[in-house]
């Protein structure tokens, strides 16, 4: 793909500041402001890089308000974030796309129902009574267990497993190697050995959800453990059995969510959050990365710290805790102090 800084600033709908030659220019993929040049469009985010920008050997650059004084052709848009990544996806390599219809080496199952334009890969697996929708893209490996749906427009990458009694809603992306309805980590103490716990539910996957790689959601064991709609979660996350989230959450690597524990809408985790079984989060609740969470927390919360607190508390832990040298050394000094003047006192009587 190739445009000129005219016709790029068409597709994404930005202001353009610049002369012609300027606007003439061939712009050929997105970079970075230190390593742009005059085939690339950089972008700048806050006032931060505006000085970096000065000496850019960047073709073009995106930017929210017009910089008085660059000799460079500017693209002024509303929303930073939402321009790179029209641009992006414009720039993005071609990859070629599995075409519709089931490979030869797939092995399918009787009583399975696939859309025509569905795409199976080579060496996918699918058990009875599978459902497949329009426009679904089921990578090279997958296997698909028996009674599972997919909805439409979603894409599984290679070597996705979903067991039995699954559904996944439309336009989700579950990517290579996670695996959605396995058992959970239940055990109970029965004469002297653990004794895992029957796991009979389902996994419910709603609607635009987007699942990182190695990833493992586990089935429920009543009911079913349920991802929101529209919740994004990062590589190498594992939420347990009866687990639900909320809509629209952000879950980054390797957080893990213990058994039947409740996310509102909108929750966001830091990376290696933990939280523990059986505890409700709340609407809109932002948890610091590394934090472990033991308790109820309500809505629009910041919390962080192990165990969590509420984020100015940890802010003035942490703060502490990093001068508990200095206070050790101040309660020495106090302590020999006190001595000497008890000493004092004491030659007084």
């Amino acid at each position: 793909m190739e445009l000129t800084v005219a016709q790029l600033a068409k597709r994404i709908n930005a202001g353009l500041a610049g002369d012609a030659a300027q606007l003439a220019r061939k712009i050929k993929s997105v970079a970075p402001i230190k390593s742009a040049n005059q085939s690339n469009v950089t972008f700048i985010t806050d006032d931060r890089h505006k000085a970096a920008i000065t000496d850019s050997k960047a073709g073009a650059v995106i930017v929210s308000k017009s910089i008085d004084g660059l000799d460079m052709p500017q693209l002024i848009v509303n929303n930073i974030n939402k321009a790179l990544i029209e641009v992006m996806k414009i720039f993005a390599p071609t990859i070629k796309v599995q075409d519709a219809g089931i490979h030869p080496t797939a092995i399918v199952a009787k009583n399975v129902k696939i859309d025509k334009y569905a795409s199976i890969g080579a060496y996918v697996t699918i058990d009875e009574n599978v459902e497949i929708g329009n426009n679904s893209i089921i990578g090279n490996g997958c296997k698909i267990g028996e009674n599972s749906k997919i909805g439409m427009n979603c894409r599984l990458d290679s070597n996705v497993v979903i067991y039995h009694n699954c559904s996944i809603g439309n336009n989700v992306i579950i990517q290579a190697n996670s695996t959605i309805g396995s058992a959970g980590f239940g055990y109970t103490f029965i004469e002297g050995k653990h004794c895992h716990i029957p796991h009979n539910g389902g996994v419910i996957i709603e609607d635009f959800v987007e699942i990182g790689a190695n990833c493992c959601v586990d089935r429920a064991k009543f009911d079913n453990t349920i991802i929101g709609a529209g919740t994004k979660i990062d590589n190498l996350v594992q939420i347990a059995h009866n687990v639900v989230t909320g809509k629209c959450c952000l879950i980054a690597g390797q957080v893990g969510i213990s058994g039947s524990t409740k996310l509102g809408d909108g929750v966001v985790l830091g990376g290696q959050v933990g939280l523990k079984d059986n505890i409700e989060i709340g609407n809109g609740v932002m948890v610091g990365a590394g934090a472990g969470v033991m308790n109820n927390i309500p809505d629009g919360q910041k919390v962080a710290w192990t165990p969590a607190y509420e984020w100015n508390e940890a802010m003035r832990i942490m703060v502490y805790t990093r001068r508990l040298p200095e206070i050790a050394e101040e309660l020495k000094q106090l302590r020999n102090r006190i001595k000497v003047l008890e000493a004092s006192k004491d030659n007084t009587k």
